[in-house]
């Protein structure tokens, strides 16, 4: 959900092995009817046919999620399928049958590892491979837009969120329902995030990344390996933070949080300053006297975040990462000037690696994307990089609702938007073989030719 929205923001069936039954057959008469030689034949034939198709049932290990977050494994990257064969739920008693569970965020929940854990032994199939999933979770507001252009807009970047979910194995949750009444705007994703946790045990990590952030590197993945021993990941600078105190430190629009005990309590303290609370006014004015680049006197979710960052320190850093070695969330105002020339950086890379242009099947476009990192060494990220930003961040922009900061016209938005979008699609259409010229022109796409961009 965009920011002053009231909303912010795989798995292919395994195949069933087909066991064929030889016919039944009665030896005792067959005996009495047939000589031996045909009892030979019989029994030849019978073994024959086994041989051909033999009765397999797949199995399933059944990891055991650990308690203590730190210790998780070494993630990997390959993608996962995108559908599972899910068994019913067996007859036994799990969390969900609790009458005492809630999925609000005023209600805390307790021993949240132990009743995951729990889950997860008596799902085997989902399980397997439980440390790498995500969802990813983002949303818009319940009613149309006001700007005449912000419906589609937010489609364009729901198609975006589509795309890079499909590609890489991620399951999506797009909400445009207040799981608050009271926590609206900037609060309201804090709700969401908590009630996708019990909702998703399955999962890992939750990734909320607001509306007006588009994927702009569609072959890039999450270095959840780089991420083992935290629970919540944002983009921000710690010399910001703990220095300078300042409340743009960190960018709270995008975060990955883990689905443990941890990120609930923390989403607990998180919350308490927020509308729904008794204390909201005071927490406001607390933040603004913290923090003196802060512009105006009402708590919200990202000050508050720092807040808890700078005041409670020992309780809770150790456990947060503050990315700033790739875009993670990237300044669209940095971004947008750049595509053109990022652009032409990678075509020349592949009019040297042939590999790099060869044709390949969507499927095939994480794989490819891997081959791609071997030339992109020394290329550096971030800022002043030619590699494509990972995230565009539209802060600031507010496509839906047309209110625009005052320091950027809302043209310079909306075509910024038109340039990234376009710029994203088209690593997606170039799968299928065709792409756009102009990242302004939204209507026409050209066929690419055998072996471009020789």
């Amino acid at each position: 959900m965009e920011a002053a929205a009231a909303v912010e923001t795989p798995k292919s069936p395994m195949a069933k092995t087909s066991t064929v039954r030889a016919p039944k057959t009665s030896f005792l008469s067959d005996f009495f009817l047939f000589s031996g030689g045909a009892m030979v034949a019989l029994l030849l034939v019978w073994t024959l046919w086994s041989l051909v198709s033999p009765s397999t049932r797949p199995t399933f290990a059944t990891p055991q999620p650990k308690s203590d977050h730190s210790q998780t494994p070494l993630l990997t990257s390959a993608p996962r399928a995108q559908t599972l064969n899910i068994h019913p739920d067996p007859s036994t008693p799990n969390f969900y049958d609790d009458p005492n569970l809630s999925y609000t965020i005023e209600k805390p929940l307790k021993g949240w590892d132990e009743k995951r854990r729990d889950w997860l032994r008596q799902h085997p199939e989902l399980a397997a491979g439980s440390h790498d999933r995500v969802v990813l979770v983002t949303g818009s507001q319940p009613g149309p837009c006001q700007n005449p252009i912000g419906d589609h807009l937010l489609l364009r970047f729901f198609k975006n969120k589509v795309d890079y979910c499909r590609i890489h194995g991620c399951d999506l949750f797009y909400n445009n329902a207040l799981f608050h009444p009271k926590m609206t705007t900037f609060w309201a994703k804090i709700p969401l995030v908590r009630s996708a946790m019990v909702a998703h045990p399955e999962a890992e990590w939750i990734w909320w990344v607001d509306s007006d952030a588009a994927f702009t590197d569609m072959e890039f993945r999450l270095p959840l390996a780089k991420y083992k021993d935290h629970n919540l990941i944002v983009h921000g600078w710690p010399d910001m933070v703990y220095e300078k105190k300042s409340w743009v430190s960190l960018n709270a629009g995008i975060f990955l949080i883990r689905n443990c005990q941890w990120s609930l309590d923390f989403m607990d303290v998180w919350a308490s300053m927020g509308p729904q609370t008794p204390e909201y006014e005071k927490w406001g004015r607390t933040q603004k006297a913290l923090f003196k680049d802060k512009l105006f006197p009402e708590s919200d979710d990202q000050t508050g975040l720092v807040y808890l960052l700078v005041m409670e320190k020992d309780k809770w850093a150790d456990r947060i990462y503050l990315e700033s070695e790739y875009y993670f969330e990237g300044y669209w105002v940095e971004i947008v000037g750049i595509l053109g020339n990022v652009t032409e950086k990678y075509l020349e890379m592949e009019r040297g690696v042939r590999r790099l242009r060869r044709r390949h099947a969507e499927k095939m476009g994480a794989y490819y994307g891997k081959v791609r990192e071997e030339y992109l060494k020394g290329w550096g990220s971030g800022k002043g990089s030619l590699r494509r930003p990972f995230v565009t961040h539209f802060t600031g922009c507010q496509p839906c609702s047309g209110d625009h900061n005052e320091m950027y016209s809302g043209e310079s938005c909306w075509d910024g938007m038109r340039r990234v979008l376009n710029f994203a699609d088209n690593q997606v259409l170039r799968r299928f073989g065709f792409a756009r010229r102009d990242l302004l022109d939204d209507d026409h796409i050209d066929p690419l030719p055998f072996d471009y961009p020789a």
